[in-house]
């Protein structure tokens, strides 16, 4: 096992540059998510540790050692790709036990190989299978196996579940978890699915255009986004954003006038911006309520549409101020209709502030 630094990545292709100067240091036995929208550039990064990429300039180092002009063989790391890549004339044991063949090892040590990853994954029942035989939750298994055999110090993950339908995608999601639990294993996994970083990541990379926005826990993301970006990347809906201005601010509590007219507060510290500065005001849906409590700021808004899950209910609505429907999250059993105007409840400590090039200003609670 083996941690990375990255040192002022960067990655040209001609006249256009994707990766520009990402620094990033990752722990022994970590599993790190890159996370983005796609061209954000976080499958160039990813290939780049993987060899599969010339870097431009910066340092690559996987554990001790200076990377950048070893062959992908050389790097320790193996990679798990989102097209399963396995051969279809070969049996699963016989994908799983090629990279090793090739690599000159006993048929003994081979084997044992083998069976070990078999039995992680729980697919020794079917070795004997050729890959059309497979269903795709067991092919990326296969896949993950064959990464298993070659004991990487690194394994590498580019968007492997992105082809699975949804009820494997969630299984897959945990099978790795107890993978990485078992193995102990340093892991790199590139999605575009958020709900899969929060779940999977020790730490989580915001990517975008080639650029870091944040690094951090799942958790850390998502109660202190450092940008609008991430704040409306990381959480599911995204969270809500109303424009409005600052009417006044103390090291506690930030006063906002919004568009419609409401003037609403936020536990965060907006000393540094101007009262009359713009800003953009932030509350995530499952904080928003249609119940208001007391102590809440509140504002109001037009239902434009109504989403029961069952368990849960999404009202969408039209609020002054916001590009986007306005959505609340509520119990499954709250109603109300179409075209109904409701009041809403914002949480004092349950609530942002961005200023004008979209930086949030420090959450005090």
């Amino acid at each position: 096992m083996a941690g990375l630094v990255l040192k002022g990545i960067k990655k040209s292709y001609g006249d256009v540059q994707t990766l520009h100067g990402i620094n990033l240091e990752i722990q022994d036995g970590e599993f790190i998510v890159f996370v983005g929208p796609s061209g954000c550039g976080k499958s160039t990064l990813l290939r780049a540790i993987a060899g599969l990429e010339d870097i431009s300039a910066g340092e690559l180092y996987i554990g001790n050692k200076q990377m950048n002009d070893e062959p992908p063989s050389k790097r320790g790391v193996a990679m798990v790709f989102q097209s399963y890549a396995l051969y279809p004339h070969m049996s699963v044991e016989e994908n799983m036990a090629f990279a090793l063949k090739l690599a000159g090892a006993s048929k003994q040590e081979t084997a044992a190989a083998v069976d070990r990853a078999a039995k992680i994954l729980q697919i020794e029942p079917l070795l004997a299978r050729k890959p059309k035989a497979l269903s795709g939750g067991q092919r990326q298994r296969v896949a993950i196996g064959r990464a298993i055999v070659r004991k990487p110090d690194v394994f590498l993950f580019d968007e492997p579940l992105s082809n699975l339908d949804a009820a494997l995608r969630v299984q897959m999601r945990v099978e790795l978890s107890k993978l990485h639990s078992e193995l102990k294993s340093t892991m790199i996994y590139v999605t575009h699915d958020q709900v899969e970083a929060m779940t999977l990541a020790n730490r989580i990379v915001v990517l975008s255009a080639g650029r870091i926005e944040q690094v951090g826990a799942p958790l850390e993301l998502y109660h202190r986004p450092a940008n609008l970006f991430v704040a409306g990347f990381i959480g599911s809906p995204k969270m809500n954003f109303v424009h409005g201005q600052l009417v006044a601010a103390d090291e506690k509590v930030a006063q906002i006038k919004l568009k419609s007219g409401a003037v609403v507060k936020a536990a965060v510290d907006a000393r540094k911006l101007k009262p009359g500065a713009p800003i953009t005001f932030g509350v995530r849906p499952e904080h928003a309520s249609i119940d208001v409590e007391p102590g809440d700021s509140t504002m109001a808004g037009k239902i434009q549409v109504v989403e029961r899950l069952g368990d849960t209910t999404y009202f969408y609505l039209d609020v002054a101020g916001s590009d986007t429907p306005f959505i609340v999250r509520a119990p499954g059993d709250k109603h109300a209709k179409v075209g109904e105007n409701i009041v809403v409840g914002l949480p004092i400590q349950r609530c942002y502030v961005f200023d004008e090039k979209g930086q949030a200003c420090p959450v005090t609670w």
